[in-house]
């Protein structure tokens, strides 16, 4: 082996790298994501979680017992309910993850100890709630009344809406479905419309009639397909094998996996934009998933996160999908239920294609 040789080789594949901007990026921003997400943003002692309070006691030593359990910060109770309706029709939406229900007999249920003084109902259709929650259940009621009193054997009754057994596949399923569609959608379009710049056809479309909305349409539009297809066998390897429950319309899944199918879309078409050869395409494809995977709330809590990282989630489609089909699948929620999150969804469609597509215009130009 011919050292001199070997070492111009090295150089040579130095510079190059050097000149390739993007890839360049990619080595030192992959690290430094995984670093601040891991580090930063990830964390899995979980506070503020959006909660009801449904006293029906009144009394002060309720008051006193609830100002108690706001204090622990596991539960941010910020809405003040009436009738355990108003618990089923908050949890539905999404706009809290458990409600503290006091019966009216608290304080006799305190002192002769047969049942349970509380009552917690949880958003089952998130793990990471459940533990919180159970966590939250372990303290000692009267500890938290007067610290001097002994602890009672029963606590509080945890009561696991929509996912009563507490079967990981029915948390997992849902979310498996934005996780494919995230990888296949955005991948496969970044790289198609690349490929077809490195294979010189866009300078031959030049010359015929075609707009740039109808080149980036026509090429996307078969994905959309080949999405619904994905959520279809999804759903249905989900139900047979893993049982998983469909407690909403399946009318309304499909509508927001469509719209979901069609912001990955978008997304893939800006970064086609970007990449110069489909390596880099599948970069970029990746450094994009990398964070709707670990913020969007399929891997870890997204209660637990800082508010930065939180703000950032809210920017990702992957957040609000993972919202919509959680809420359809096991909750039976509607889409007039969750249309906030359908609403951002469509936000970001028309605001990163319309930039994709701007960004089209100027190359063919």
């Amino acid at each position: 082996m011919n050292l001199r040789r070997l070492f111009a080789i090295v150089v040579k594949e130095l510079r190059q790298l050097r000149r390739d901007k993007l890839t360049f990026a990619m080595i030192v921003g992959i690290p430094t994501m995984q670093l601040l997400l891991f580090g930063y943003a990830i964390n899995m002692d979980i506070r503020h979680l959006p909660a009801a309070v449904l006293d029906q006691a009144r009394t002060a030593q309720s008051r006193q017992m609830i100002a108690a359990i706001a204090q622990t910060q596991v539960l941010d109770l910020d809405f003040r309910l009436r009738t355990p309706q108003d618990v089923d029709a908050l949890l539905r939406k999404g706009d809290i993850s458990a409600a503290l229900v006091v019966p009216p007999d608290f304080e006799r249920r305190l002192i002769e100890r047969d049942r349970p003084p509380l009552q917690i109902v949880v958003d089952g259709s998130d793990q990471t709630v459940q533990q919180a929650v159970r966590q939250l259940a372990a303290l000692p009621l009267n500890t938290l009344l007067n610290p001097a009193a002994p602890a009672p054997p029963a606590n509080v009754e945890i009561v696991n809406f929509y996912n009563p057994g507490r079967r990981a596949p029915v948390n997992t399923v849902p979310g498996l479905i934005g996780v494919i569609l995230t990888m296949t959608m955005v991948l496969f379009t970044a790289m198609a419309l690349v490929r077809e710049r490195e294979r010189g056809n866009l300078e031959f479309l030049i010359a015929t009639p075609v707009s740039p909305t109808e080149l980036t349409v026509g090429k996307v539009l078969p994905f959309v397909g080949i999405g619904l297809i994905q959520v279809t066998l999804v759903l249905l390897l989900g139900v047979v094998i893993f049982h998983v429950p469909i407690n909403g319309s399946l009318a309304d899944v499909y509508v927001a996996s469509l719209v979901f199918i069609v912001a990955s879309l978008a997304l893939g078409v800006f970064l086609s934009t970007l990449a110069k050869s489909q390596f880099q395409a599948m970069q970029l494809a990746f450094f994009t998933f990398l964070p709707q995977i670990l913020l969007s709330g399929f891997m870890f809590p997204y209660a637990g996160m800082p508010k930065p990282a939180q703000w950032l989630a809210e920017i990702l489609p992957m957040t609000h999908f993972m919202r919509l089909i959680r809420g359809i699948l096991l909750r039976a929620a509607t889409l007039a239920d969750l249309w906030p999150e359908l609403a951002a969804l469509g936000a970001f469609i028309v605001i990163v294609l319309g930039v994709a597509i701007a960004r089209t215009s100027k190359r063919l130009d």
